[in-house]
């Protein structure tokens, strides 16, 4: 299970293929992922050295929805556990933390669950918020306005996912403003809105 040091993002892309291009997930789930790989991706000159860390996170933020990897039901802390027992740590704390998910563990009450991996908040973390705050649940292109505006007609206002979400709005929408910024070095905005 181990990622090969020659190719992270093919492990890391495989990986994802395997517990999420299943039935239950090719209308939506699979097709998110795919979308937010492929944003990462062309995200990735812009990243240097670590733009193979972002596409591979990219690939793998959702994997724990897999009903395979379920243990807490909280897919940032599902996924990351598996991407960690691959040697993986920092891929790991980048799926666990990914979104603002360290807000919705504390209303969970998995604060203390999600302390083993490490917030790096760092640009690589805000670019993978930002493709996955930008790419609609079937893999479009969308604002963070109206994935936002999804998320709460989906689950829910009151919701943990939806509340955790509109409580990091404000970082969020710096995550996305400021890989926007690095997107325009590589010649796209790709859709960072």
């Amino acid at each position: 299970m181990g990622a090969p040091s020659e190719d992270l993002v093919a492990w890391a892309r495989d990986l994802a293929r395997g517990y999420l291009d299943v039935p239950q997930f090719r209308d939506a789930r699979w097709r998110h992922v795919q979308a937010v790989g492929a944003k990462a991706a062309a995200l990735a000159p812009a990243f240097g050295i670590d733009g193979d860390i972002l596409v591979a996170a990219a690939w793998l933020h959702d994997i724990g929805y897999s009903p395979e990897l379920a243990r807490t039901g909280f897919h940032p802390l599902d996924g990351a556990r598996l991407i960690a027992r691959a040697g993986q740590r920092r891929i790991a704390a980048l799926v666990a933390h990914h979104s603002g998910a360290g807000l919705e563990a504390r209303l969970r009450g998995l604060g203390d669950d999600m302390a083993e991996f490490r917030d790096e908040q760092s640009p690589v973390r805000d670019a993978l918020w930002a493709c996955d705050m930008t790419t609609s649940p079937t893999g479009q292109p969308v604002t963070f306005g109206a994935r936002l505006a999804e998320i709460e007609n989906r689950y829910g206002r009151d919701h943990s996912v939806a509340r955790a979400i509109s409580a990091a709005s404000a970082d969020i929408r710096r995550a996305i403003a400021a890989t926007g910024a690095r997107a325009s070095n590589v010649g796209s905005d790709l859709g960072m809105r």
